[in-house]
């Protein structure tokens, strides 16, 4: 059973040529006509994911694998072709998306939980849980602005995973965070395997890659380069 399908998609930004840092320089500029230049962020991406596979996906920045992702998460259109998932979708993809930093981060375990599809009731059943992995808390009535990035990715990554789904989006998950932390991920990793959850694992840390992932993609500008095992793929990208 296929869990993610992409039929061709390609997507394409239009970036500003001449950088305008200040509103000043906006102002003056406005008589200007602005140019801009055309990044092919992905272009004509075949790819599906197994029901319950780990795919990993490698490459350099800029290679295309957060817009990938993205697209995935439905945050962008692409140009053109289609995307598919089949069940319930959990993106966890940048640091802070749905977190409001004038909030505590109690207030904030409620709001992104709401965001990810869980109810007020369950939040609540589930509110020690999230505190106890993320390890915050004596800080649970602070604001979340005052939270380090290592919190703010520790309290995110509880959240996430704590809601049910079929199939999780992580970009650098395991980036962020002391030993402790990165070892309850990891057994929190292994309880999705073993339910049979699917995952698309973004990473540059190819021994984590090579740990969890069933195959890997490696994008190079946009284009899928070389895709299988992840011992060759993995051998390939560091030739």
């Amino acid at each position: 059973m296929i869990a993610v399908k992409l039929d061709h998609i390609s997507k394409t930004f239009a970036l500003p040529t001449q950088k305008q840092d200040s509103l000043r320089e906006r102002f003056i500029n406005l008589k200007f006509r602005q140019n801009y230049k055309k990044l092919s962020a992905l272009t004509d991406i075949n790819l599906e994911v197994a029901k319950g596979e780990w795919l990993g996906v490698i490459g350099a920045n800029g290679s295309g694998k957060s817009t990938l992702l993205k697209i995935i998460a439905g945050i962008y259109e692409p140009d053109q072709g289609e995307v598919r998932v089949k069940g319930q979708l959990v993106p966890f993809l940048e640091l802070g998306v749905g977190f409001n930093p004038d909030l505590s981060a109690r207030d904030n375990i409620f709001l992104n939980g709401v965001i990810l599809g869980m109810s007020r009731k369950t939040i609540n059943r589930k509110f020690k849980s999230i505190v106890d992995f993320a390890g915050i808390q004596p800080f649970i009535n602070q604001k979340l602005k005052n939270f380090s990035s290592g919190m703010q990715m520790r309290l995110g990554f509880s959240i996430a995973m704590q809601t049910q789904a079929d199939t999780y989006l992580l970009d650098e998950v395991l980036a962020v965070g002391d030993y402790e932390f990165q070892q309850k991920a990891k057994r929190v990793f292994r309880s999705m395997k073993q339910s049979g959850k699917t995952v698309i694992f973004v990473s540059h840390d190819l021994v984590n890659v090579r740990r969890w992932c069933d195959r890997v993609i490696w994008l190079d500008h946009g284009q899928i380069r070389s895709s299988g095992r992840p011992a060759e793929v993995i051998k390939q990208y560091t030739a």
